[in-house]
């Protein structure tokens, strides 16, 4: 179903459109499914930019502001483009007493990436976080799913070469 005319947006193609078409018509009829709407368009689109959000306002039947406060209250969300892998790196104590701020430089030297940056081609996000809950593995890092253990600044770029 095609809820209004697809805006052009070059990050989504049509069968991203159709996806999201879906999304809306399973959802416009429940009342407060915002936040399932906007999480699963995420999900296909990687981001929620402004055309998106413009679209589910109006597939949803809701005003934008009432949308875009939604998306942009709740850290959950992005409006701009994330990286394909997110790595966070844990800033805590232990972490940070081991060292993983050199691990950490040595990834914005080498990726020309900043904390809450992503890099030119989408390959990376990178995030730092006050603790990961994984104290015992200090210095830590998690690429999307995956922790990282004892991780130093000679190991950290191996270790993100594994993900294309």
């Amino acid at each position: 179903m095609t809820l209004i005319h697809h805006p052009h947006h070059a990050d989504i193609n049509d069968d991203m459109w159709s996806q999201i078409d879906a999304v809306i018509q399973k959802n416009r009829t429940i009342s407060g499914a915002v936040i399932t709407v906007l999480r699963e368009c995420q999900d296909i689109a990687g981001y929620l930019p402004v055309e998106l959000l413009d679209y589910i306002s109006q597939g949803l039947n809701l005003p934008a502001s009432s949308v875009y406060g939604v998306a942009s209250f709740y850290s959950l969300f992005s409006m701009v483009p994330k990286g394909r892998h997110t790595i966070k790196m844990c800033l805590g104590t232990a972490c940070y007493v081991k060292g993983i701020k050199e691990a950490l430089s040595r990834i914005e030297n080498e990726y020309q990436l900043k904390e809450g940056g992503t890099t030119d081609d989408r390959r990376f996000s990178l995030e730092a976080v006050r603790c990961l809950g994984a104290c015992g593995l200090a210095p830590v890092m998690v690429v999307d799913q995956d922790t990282h253990g004892d991780v130093s600044s000679d190991k950290v770029l191996e270790l993100l070469e594994a993900y294309l």
